[in-house]
């Protein structure tokens, strides 16, 4: 939670003046717990957005009060999504003047709770569910272009992004696919939208977690796959107009990768491209998708799925890279730290990138030295989809 606002009966003019944050005391009750948070900024505004100025706000009828993230009781989600729902208190404690002293706001004893959580992108995504020709269903939540939304007669056709979560977000809320890893969210948020509209279509594995086998691991059960291959061709099929066929990728990070190695040697001829991240694989199908666009990544130290030997007895990243390239596919390698600012992390991509591009080579594979993915190794996925390099790749690949 980065944010409470306030909506007020009239119209907040503050004629240049600063609010304060000590003239506000914010209040958390997660997971039983009653505790402050810490204010940071309070303006006012017209909308219920967070203002990223460094001299946010305009007058209206809305006043952002802004929560330092660091604090230990932000969190809004674990495995499920916290009950937030009337969680947070706000009350006035200290008077709100303009710069000449007359008064805008008061302070007094009553506090308000928040009646609404907003969820940034994640509230633009529709929810709902697909049942397979044997009865198997998917939850899944579904972004459609602003352009279709707009227009629904339109004939103008988008790339499908399917993406694939991983282990830790195998539940029954259809949320957290969405709210656990910055994965679907990344693309559906406004700025990519405006430079690649598409539709973003993210399901989720039901509990109990399915499992046929050593690894049959979540995306690649029989159960799962069957229905996911139905939920990606009957949508394909049922948007048929809007859908660029041409133009169908797969995103997917841990088990996620797991399950895009396997779905596109299944499914060699339907995807133009695929970013597999901290993903395992049969060595074996490698020879089927040579042809395919794709741009890995893994760290070194993975101690989840191993960089080399991958899990369950199935290779890691490196070695279906290898097996890649024993097949006949040139593999373009790079390697740097995880944690490097966005600016230079963009750079050693596109340098990677023009690497790629000077060898003809159309598999690209970054890894990550040892110690620098921030928080876990595994979560090599820490900033794959904030790289615009990246995704500027992926959405330029067509089948």
């Amino acid at each position: 939670m980065t944010a409470v606002a306030l909506q007020y009966s009239y119209r907040i003019d503050l004629r240049g003046g600063v609010i304060p944050p000590s003239a506000f005391q914010v209040k958390a009750t997660v997971g039983g717990q009653t505790a402050a948070r810490t204010v940071i900024r309070v303006y006012s505004s017209t909308t219920a957005d967070v203002d990223d100025r460094s001299q946010p706000g305009r007058p209206g009828d809305r006043l952002i009060i802004e929560l330092d993230p660091n604090d230990s009781n932000a969190w809004a989600a674990g495995t499920d999504p916290l009950p937030l729902d009337r969680a947070y208190s706000v009350r006035q404690v200290a008077d709100v003047h303009t710069p000449e002293g007359e008064p805008v706001l008061r302070a007094g004893p009553f506090a308000s709770r928040n009646d609404d959580v907003i969820t940034p992108v994640v509230d633009d995504f529709a929810a709902g569910s697909y049942t397979d020709s044997a009865g198997f269903e998917l939850d899944f939540r579904l972004y459609r272009p602003e352009g279709l939304v707009r227009n629904p007669q339109t004939r103008k056709r988008y790339p499908l992004v399917v993406t694939l979560h991983g282990g830790g977000e195998v539940a029954d809320n259809n949320m957290t696919q969405l709210t656990s890893n910055r994965i679907a969210v990344t693309f559906a948020e406004p700025e990519r939208q405006r430079r690649d509209p598409a539709f973003v279509l993210s399901p989720q594995i039901p509990l109990p977690r399915p499992m046929d086998g050593p690894d049959g691991t979540d995306w690649t059960d029989a159960k799962v796959q069957a229905a996911l291959i139905e939920l990606i061709d009957t949508f394909v099929s049922e948007h048929s107009r809007n859908v660029d066929t041409a133009r169908l990728y797969l995103v997917g990070l841990s088990s996620g990768a797991r399950g895009i190695y396997s779905l596109l040697a299944k499914r060699p001829d339907v995807f133009a491209a695929a970013l597999p991240t901290a993903g395992w694989g049969d060595a074996a199908t490698m020879e089927r998708i040579t042809h395919i666009p794709i741009w890995a990544d893994h760290s070194v130290d993975d101690p989840v799925v191993l960089y080399r030997e991958g899990r369950f007895g199935t290779p890691g990243t490196w070695t279906l890279m290898n097996a890649l390239e024993t097949a006949g596919t040139r593999v373009s390698r790079g390697e740097w730290a995880n944690d490097l600012p966005k600016a230079e992390f963009e750079a050693r991509s596109r340098a990677l990138l023009r690497q790629a591009r000077a060898t003809r080579s159309h598999v690209l594979f970054t890894s990550y030295p040892p110690g620098t993915t921030p928080v876990n190794p595994h979560l090599a996925w820490a900033q794959t989809y904030e790289n615009d390099v990246v995704t500027d790749w992926l959405f330029a690949q067509s089948r």
